[in-house]
């Protein structure tokens, strides 16, 4: 399935989700590596099959590197594990638990495989899918660190949220053919 594919599978009621993705796909404020990454990592946090297929399809198509996508990977996957410990320690009201070491490999975070500020982008995307505030910040900082401004922290969020939106989308309407 291709990302056009993709966006004329989405019924009408979904028809401001199919034209964001084509707006996104077009993004200029994000080099390609960046907005590709960032769509396939959030495509993967999600994990709706057929829109993992699709956005790697358009990934790989747009040229997107094996490292890069692989680092995208990573960037879910960790993301994955450290959002839902992370918005815990944020939700407990207990603060003992922050004072304790995490005590969970992270080494993917020291040596990511791409560019730093890359892999960070992609992590802050990934948390707003799991819904991490306290990441959101850790990432965004870092970004700013970076010199990476608002505008493409903001661009790789909107890739977040509307590959959210589709591939609940999806989900949905498969469960409902089923």
């Amino acid at each position: 399935m291709s990302l056009d594919t993709l966006r004329d599978a989405l019924p009408a009621y979904a028809k401001d989700i199919s034209l964001n993705l084509g707006s996104l796909a077009s993004e200029t404020v994000l080099s390609d590596q960046q907005k590709w990454g960032a769509f396939v990592a959030s495509a993967h946090a999600v994990g709706e099959p057929s829109v993992i297929r699709a956005i790697e399809a358009a990934a790989d198509a747009a040229g997107l590197s094996p490292e890069a996508k692989t680092a995208a990977k990573s960037a879910a996957a960790i993301m994955g594990m450290n959002n839902v410990y992370y918005r815990s320690l944020h939700l407990l009201s207990n603060g003992e638990y922050k004072t304790l070491p995490a005590r969970l490999r992270m080494n993917v975070l020291a040596n990511p495989g791409v560019d730093k500020a890359d892999f960070e982008l992609w992590s802050t995307a990934v948390s707003a899918v799991n819904g991490c505030g306290m990441c959101l910040d850790a990432h965004e900082a870092e970004l700013k660190k970076h010199g990476v401004p608002a505008q493409q922290i903001q661009a790789a969020l909107r890739i977040a949220a509307v590959v959210n939106a589709a591939s609940r989308i999806v989900a949905a309407e498969t469960a409902l053919a089923a």
